[in-house]
């Protein structure tokens, strides 16, 4: 909207400006209809072929003009669309990244519920725990088990 807004702006700020055309070595300046020459209107006193070939090159300098403003907005759009391609890289990426730590933490959680439950059995072999020892290690289990099912649902 804004950018349409500006050329618009444009486009009716160079119609109502004098367009500076160059024939035959002279300068002539086209304002709407008329032709001025070191400021004289000299739209009458010009042949009609002149008149003609001097509205031509006007009309080529504005289509010029607009082209070039045309390419120009074509230019701004191509770079907003470049960095908006750039920022959903970085969403996505960072997204992997989160994915992957998820994915890090879960197999942390689970590689320590799994040595924990090693050396419970371990100790429980060889008689070393305690009723006590029992329920200590019940409540660890039970924390090492949210832990991994906390990572899990993150997944």
């Amino acid at each position: 909207m804004k950018q349409f807004i500006i050329l618009l702006f444009l486009s009716l700020s160079l119609s109502t400006l004098a367009q500076t055309v160059i024939k035959d070595g002279k300068t002539y300046e086209v304002k709407k209809e008329k032709i001025f020459l070191e400021g004289n209107d000299v739209t009458e006193t010009l042949e009609i072929t002149e008149r003609e070939a001097i509205f031509k090159e006007q009309a080529l300098i504005l289509e010029k003009l607009a082209l070039k403003q045309e390419v120009e907005k074509l230019e701004k759009e191509k770079l907003i669309a470049q960095k908006k391609e750039e920022k959903r890289l970085k969403k996505e990426e960072k997204k992997l990244k989160k994915q992957e730590n998820f994915k890090k933490k879960f197999n942390k959680a689970n590689e320590n519920l799994e040595k924990a439950k090693a050396k419970h059995a371990k100790l429980k072999k060889n008689g070393d725990l305690s009723p006590n020892d029992e329920i200590a290690w019940a409540k660890k289990f039970q924390k090492l088990n949210k832990k991994v099912a906390k990572a899990k649902s993150k997944l």
